[in-house]
């Protein structure tokens, strides 16, 4: 997975073997990614990268991060719930998704035509990060890190593979995670641990 930003333009997210092919998707949607990257840098985010994707932060909070699949492309938001999508332009990433929280695209030249709107629905929620607000938690069975919750929104296979563990095995990342103090130490566990969490595996399965 990569680590470098420019990497993702030029290669692709490193989380696959069509990394640095024809075939990476990143490479497939790079006209239109290459727009959405313009537009959040003409805001003024922050560039940085994070699950092996371009991520754009403001005051100091994820805002959105960029995606490619080969079927479409796409822009993330975190903390979906808060926002209130007024052209009704945001889709659930999948079923396990609480809210709409990706604008997809299916042509190069889409983002273009819809710069007006990406733009609004940007600046709506870097409002709410400057303000400081989050959405009000949802009632859950079992409390999951905010780092967990940020990794599982931006990485939709990881986000499905999650949903279908145990309430048992699930419970197990969140007593890994919560035995570590610094964000990054829970962001590292979370990197190592994905490939169990696809294989369907517990934190102290093998």
């Amino acid at each position: 997975m990569i680590t470098e930003i420019e990497d993702f333009f030029s290669k692709g997210c490193g989380r696959c073997e069509r990394f640095d092919t024809p075939a990476c998707s990143a490479l497939r949607w790079s006209v239109g990614i290459a727009d959405l990257r313009r537009i959040c840098r003409d805001l003024g985010l922050v560039e940085t990268v994070k699950w092996g994707h371009p991520c754009y932060m403001h005051a100091g909070r994820n805002i959105a991060l960029i995606g490619a699949l080969r079927e479409d492309y796409r822009l993330g938001f975190f903390h979906a719930a808060l926002m209130t999508d007024p052209e009704g332009l945001l889709v659930k990433q999948g079923p396990n998704t609480q809210h709409p929280d990706v604008l997809c695209f299916t042509d190069a030249g889409q983002v273009r035509a819809r710069e007006a709107s990406v733009r609004r629905y940007l600046i709506e929620a870097m409002g709410y990060a400057a303000a400081g607000t989050l959405p009000v938690k949802q009632p859950q069975e079992i409390e999951l890190p905010d780092e967990l919750v940020e990794a599982l929104e931006a990485d939709p296979e990881l986000g499905a593979a999650f949903a279908r563990l145990t309430p048992g095995r699930q419970r197990s990342y969140v007593i890994l995670l919560s035995g570590a103090k610094k964000a990054e130490t829970r962001v590292a566990r979370i990197l190592k641990a994905r490939p169990h969490i696809l294989a369907g595996k517990g934190a102290l399965e093998r």
